[in-house]
Formats: C-alpha cells, sequence, structure tokens
C-alpha cells in the first residue's frame, strides 16, 4: 500500500448570482474552470470538484500545476 503525502492547493473562486438564479462558479488562475449551482453551497461543492478534476488531469499528464498570482482588489467607482 502506498503512503502518498496528500498536497494542498489553495485557489480563488469566484461566484456570480445569475439572474435566472443560481450561482456561476469559476477560477481565474485555472483557465476554462467553471461550474454551477442552484444554491451557493451546490455552486462550491461544484467547483471544488471541477478543480479537483483539472488538477489530477494535470498530474496524470505530467503537467505543472499552476500556482495563484492573482490579486483582488476592489475598486469604489465615482460618477
Amino acid at each position: 500500500m502506498e503512503n502518498k503525502t496528500k498536497q494542498i492547493y489553495n485557489y480563488t473562486v469566484l461566484l456570480e448570482k445569475q439572474e435566472e438564479g443560481g450561482y456561476h462558479a469559476f477560477c481565474p488562475t485555472l483557465k476554462g474552470c467553471h461550474s454551477q449551482g442552484d444554491t451557493f453551497e451546490e455552486a462550491i461543492d461544484n467547483i471544488t470538484e471541477a478543480i479537483e478534476l483539472y488538477l489530477e488531469s494535470l498530474i496524470a499528464d505530467n503537467q505543472p500545476i499552476p500556482k495563484e498570482d492573482l490579486i483582488v482588489k476592489p475598486l469604489s467607482i465615482v460618477l
């Protein structure tokens, strides 16, 4: 039995409330990694699974795991 050390990866995800209901979730660092859910919690569960599958695919293909280099800065625009 293999004794593999688990690696923790931390990524920022963004969630957008959709007009028609539910949430769109995506990870800006992992290009094309998007999901959705009818509730906030479902969207979080779904994007978590999408990220896990994305990373597993990169590992299986011997590709590098992207490191997050993301700055989130809210801006207030006054017109």
